[in-house]
C-alpha cells in the first residue's frame, strides 16, 4: 500500500509539534492555515512560506501542503462581492509565492459561513468530548461564530446555490491556470455540515457525492484540481455509502488529493464526532477500497475527540491542545491499519 500517513490539520507549528511528529514515527506535516505566517496581509509572504518550510525541513519533516487561507484573503470570492478580482489576484501571488518556496498543495474550502458545530464539548465514549451539530438548534447557536476562519464580515443578504456555483466556477476560471504553471494543487474540502439548507444566510453546495463529483466536472478536467477529501464530512452525508460513492468515482481519475481521515456518528441532520473505529464507515474496509482505486497519497487523522487530560477539542488550535491523548490514539489506529493491509 503506497498511501502515507501525515500529521495533518497543525495550526501552530513549532519544537513540540515535530518532537510529537518523530515520536509518532512521522516523517512528513500537514500545516492548516498556521499561525507562523503572517495572516494579516493580503496574501501569504515569499519569505514566511520559506522560512516556515526551512524550519519544518530543518526538523527533518516534509510539508505535504498547506490548507486554508485566512478568511480576510477570500471572503469576497466566496460571496462573489465587489473587490473578489483583487483578492483573486493576491490568492494567485500566494500560488506562486507557495509554488516558490517549495509547497505544491494548497486546500481551500468554499463556505462563507464556514464550518458550523451546535455543541463543541458533547460527551462521547467514555465521557470524551466531541464537537457535534443538530441541525434543529443551528438557528440558535453556532459554537464556531468566533473560530479563526469564521468570517468577521456579516453577511450582507442571503446567498442561494445557484450563486454559490456561479462564484465557485469564477474562482476555478481564476486560479487554475496559474495553479497549473506552477504546479500546486488545489484541493477542496466539502461543505461541514453537509446540509441542504442555509447556515447563516449562505447555501451550501458541497453536500453531497454528486456535487464532489460535479466540482471535478466544472474543474474541467485540470490536474490542478483535487479533492480534499475529508472522510468524515462526507460521512456526515450518508455513511460509508457516500464515502464508496467518492472513492469509486474520484479515485480512479487520480482526482482525490489527500484526506481527512476521521468519522461521525450519525449522519445530516444530527452527528456527532468520535473515535475511529465506532462511526458510520469501517475504517479498514474503506482504506482498501481507497488504495484499489489508484489513490497514492497521504492522509491525515484531523478531528479527534480530547481524552481524559487532554486540553480540548479541535477548536484549540495550540500545540499544547494539538499534541494530544486523542490524536496519537488515532494516529496510532490509523498506523496499525495500514500496516495489517500493507
Amino acid at each position: 500500500m503506497s498511501i502515507r500517513l501525515s500529521l495533518g490539520h497543525v495550526d501552530s507549528y513549532d519544537d513540540r509539534v515535530a518532537a510529537f511528529a518523530h515520536q509518532l514515527g512521522l516523517s512528513s506535516v500537514q500545516l492548516h492555515n498556521p499561525d507562523n505566517l503572517d495572516n494579516t496581509g493580503p496574501f501569504w509572504a515569499y519569505d514566511d512560506l520559506k522560512a516556515l518550510h526551512d524550519r519544518v525541513t530543518g526538523d527533518g519533516l516534509a510539508i505535504e501542503g498547506l490548507e486554508n487561507v485566512p478568511s480576510s484573503q477570500f471572503w469576497k470570492v466566496q460571496r462573489g462581492l465587489p473587490g473578489r478580482d483583487e483578492q483573486l489576484e493576491n490568492y494567485r501571488i500566494t500560488i506562486r509565492n507557495m509554488a516558490r518556496a517549495g509547497y505544491t498543495v494548497l486546500g481551500h474550502h468554499f463556505m462563507p459561513t464556514y464550518v458550523w458545530r451546535t455543541d463543541m464539548f458533547a460527551r462521547g465514549r467514555g465521557g470524551a468530548l466531541v464537537s457535534s451539530f443538530d441541525l434543529d438548534r443551528s438557528a440558535e447557536v453556532n459554537m464556531l461564530a468566533t473560530y479563526k476562519l469564521s468570517s468577521v464580515e456579516p453577511l450582507a443578504e442571503p446567498i442561494d446555490a445557484e450563486t454559490m456555483w456561479a462564484n465557485y466556477q469564477y474562482f476555478l476560471d481564476a486560479v487554475l491556470p496559474v495553479a497549473e504553471e506552477e504546479g500546486v494543487r488545489l484541493a477542496l474540502h466539502p461543505d461541514d455540515p453537509p446540509v441542504d439548507e442555509p447556515l447563516g444566510g449562505a447555501a451550501r453546495i458541497f453536500i453531497s457525492p454528486d456535487s464532489l463529483i460535479e466540482a471535478h466536472r466544472r474543474a474541467g478536467g485540470s490536474p490542478a484540481w483535487g479533492l480534499d477529501f475529508c472522510m468524515g464530512t462526507v460521512s456526515e452525508m450518508g455513511g460509508e455509502d457516500a464515502v464508496n460513492v467518492v472513492i469509486d468515482a474520484l479515485g480512479p481519475v487520480g482526482a482525490i488529493a489527500y484526506v481527512h481521515f476521521r468519522d461521525v456518528i450519525g449522519t445530516v441532520p444530527s452527528f456527532h464526532e468520535g473515535f475511529l473505529g465506532e462511526g458510520n464507515f469501517n475504517p479498514a474496509r474503506v482504506l482498501r477500497r481507497l488504495d484499489a482505486s489508484g489513490f497514492d497519497g497521504f492522509l491525515i487523522d484531523d478531528h479527534v475527540p480530547a481524552m481524559i487530560g487532554d486540553g480540548d477539542t479541535w477548536g484549540d488550535t495550540s500545540s499544547a491542545a494539538y499534541c494530544s491523548r486523542g490524536r496519537a490514539h488515532a494516529i496510532g489506529y490509523i498506523q496499525g491499519v495500514l500496516n495489517a493491509l500493507a
